[in-house]
């Protein structure tokens, strides 16, 4: 799988997500066929333009753990995917540390590889 064929697998899993439901970097990748490949699944997403149709809901992709990632000091990609997140009725808990959580348990979406589609169905133009 090149490097296009990777960013197309991801971003047509990450459209099946469906609504207040988040799964991992981790998971992506296992679905995708390349399961050591989830920081590569993070970098994919990070590319994702606001513009893009149909829309790619990279707010819901976060660390195996239920933590939303911080992307560095002085970012606000956390706040803005906590904001996304909050807006679909997911539950966001702010920690001690000031770092925001998703309960997997309660919001998770993990099917099982093969489940789901890795690749548009050129058939049926409209998935």
């Amino acid at each position: 799988m090149d490097g296009d064929q990777f960013h197309a697998a991801v971003y047509h899993v990450v459209r099946q997500i469906p609504p207040q439901r988040v799964t991992s970097y981790g998971h992506i990748a296992k679905l995708i066929g390349m399961p050591n490949y989830s920081r590569h699944v993070g970098q994919a997403l990070k590319f994702v333009s606001p513009d893009v149709q149909p829309p790619i809901p990279w707010h819901r992709v976060i660390s195996s753990s239920g933590a939303i990632s911080s992307r560095g000091p002085g970012t606000d990609g956390a706040a803005r995917q906590r904001d996304a997140l909050i807006a679909e009725g997911v539950d966001v808990e702010t920690t001690r540390s000031g770092e925001f959580h998703v309960n997997l348990r309660t919001y998770g979406w993990f099917p099982a590889p093969g489940a789901v589609a890795i690749q548009p169905d050129l058939e049926n133009p409209e998935e």
